[in-house]
């Protein structure tokens, strides 16, 4: 049984701000095998990470 289709960070350590801080989401590239975003610091706007998912079946009719 799945439990969750996927993690949205909300907070992560900003090394500009020394801190934990609210961040935004950003879609940067939709690959053949999934999805891969960047988070960004609300704050200062320092990059602070990414995430890759997998590519939702919708879209997999798109890319073949």
């Amino acid at each position: 049984m799945k439990q969750y289709d996927d993690l949205k960070a909300t907070h992560l350590y900003c090394n500009n701000c020394g801190g934990s801080m609210p961040v935004r989401e950003r879609l940067l590239l939709i690959l053949p095998d999934g999805y891969l975003f960047e988070y960004y610091c609300a704050h200062c706007s320092e990059l602070v990470g990414d995430k890759k998912t997998r590519l939702a079946d919708k879209d997999r009719i798109l890319l073949r």
